[in-house]
């Protein structure tokens, strides 16, 4: 049986489609990436499978219950951690953990082992109100909450949107020994460079899925040589690739420019050379199919 299945889940705003026939099955124990922009139909996916927004069609269950039929059972035995923070900010941290502990019917002693290494970065600060923290610290608090009750599957949606890296690091480090102790995770992030992190990932935009694979094997199928070039004024550079009818695509990433080809070209003054992709060239390249 697998953790997560969803078969063809379609939903619309009004005149907006949010999610187009969405399919994919998540294993048990799995870390899965769900990876695009604000706006690709992630939170939309993740309150169908919270139990909290009905799909317009499609099945999805969890944990091999069906979302619609199942609802009351699957709100016991998942966690969510919702993008923006919606815990008691007038709560302290102890106050918060206590109070979710106890609508799960059990308390922070009996699942501590699940939060320990969460909690021993929060204890310090465990008689400050939740809404003084900071984002790191709102983070961790939301996660232990998430975590109190010991759900079979984890949803974490934008975890480390608006986090510091220093803060995004630590998070994924804490997702990496929770997944050793058999919690199945789906997560989603808008940051491309998180997607390396997850055993398995779906790529999405505009509510429909481009790809899932491994990070490794995404980047591994990239279908065309990929090459980057610099100069010294690399805006003008990027102008003169995108009217060379030899350039298929360019864009800026980082310091440099990424260029693909429809055929052989020769630079000038410019450093001009052969890379390997990363998934958010993968994306892009993806986006133009």
């Amino acid at each position: 049986m697998k953790a997560i299945q969803l078969n063809n889940i379609s939903l619309k705003y009004k005149e907006v489609t949010a999610l187009q026939d969405v399919s994919f099955e998540v294993e048990r124990g799995e870390l899965f990436g769900l990876i695009g922009p604000d706006g690709s139909g992630k939170t939309s996916l993740f309150r169908i499978l919270t139990t909290l927004l009905l799909a317009d069609s499609g099945q999805a269950a969890v944990d091999g219950l069906d979302v619609v039929k199942n609802y009351k059972e699957i709100r016991e035995k998942v966690g969510y951690m919702p993008g923006r923070f919606s815990l008691y900010q007038d709560l302290t941290v102890e106050e918060n953990l206590n109070f979710f502990a106890a609508v799960f019917n059990t308390t922070i002693k009996e699942n501590y082992y699940l939060i320990e290494d969460i909690y021993r970065q929060l204890e310090p600060f465990k008689t400050r109100r939740a809404g003084k923290l900071s984002g790191g610290m709102k983070q961790k608090l939301a996660l232990s909450c998430a975590l109190i009750h010991k759900p079979s599957v984890l949803f974490l949606d934008e975890p480390t949107t608006g986090v510091d890296p220093v803060s995004r690091k630590d998070f994924w480090g804490m997702l990496k020994k929770l997944k050793q102790q058999g919690i199945t995770i789906l997560v989603s992030t808008p940051y491309m460079d998180e997607a390396a992190l997850c055993d398995r990932i779906a790529l999405i935009n505009k509510g429909k899925i481009l790809q899932i694979n491994t990070p490794e094997n995404i980047t591994a199928n990239y279908p065309r040589p990929l090459y980057a070039a610099e100069s010294n004024d690399n805006y003008s550079l990027l102008k003169e690739l995108r009217q060379n009818p030899k350039v298929r695509s360019a864009y800026i990433f980082g310091e440099a420019i990424h260029v693909t080809l429809n055929e052989q070209l020769t630079m000038n003054n410019e450093q001009f050379m052969e890379i390997t992709p990363t998934i958010e060239d993968c994306f892009i390249e993806l986006l133009k199919e």
